[in-house]
């Protein structure tokens, strides 16, 4: 079964994260900085959305659990190397 996710943006550089997987689910706190944004998304979707496929890229990854219950969505970087590119050519980008 396929892990619900839901974002809610909070603020203009917060998000509050929710994956639920069957009867258990986690919550997380992410910020992102517009320049982050704009560099990582070319502007292609928006902030939610970028931070919802973060999530995706993730859980294909590791567990709900592992991940972190708050971060900035650029450390996702530090743990795997290949985040940043998978997201750009997931958006078209290069």
């Amino acid at each position: 079964m396929a892990a619900k996710i839901e974002v809610e943006q909070i603020a203009p550089e917060e998000f509050s994260v929710r994956v639920i997987e069957g009867a258990s689910e986690t919550r997380h706190a992410v910020t992102m900085k517009t320049s982050e944004y704009e560099r990582i998304s070319g502007k292609k979707v928006t902030p939610v959305e970028l931070v919802r496929r973060a999530f995706e890229f993730l859980l294909q990854r590791e567990r709900k659990e592992q991940i972190l219950a708050k971060f900035d969505l650029t450390i996702i970087g530090v743990y795997f190397a290949e985040f940043e590119k998978v997201m750009k050519q997931n958006l078209g980008q290069r």
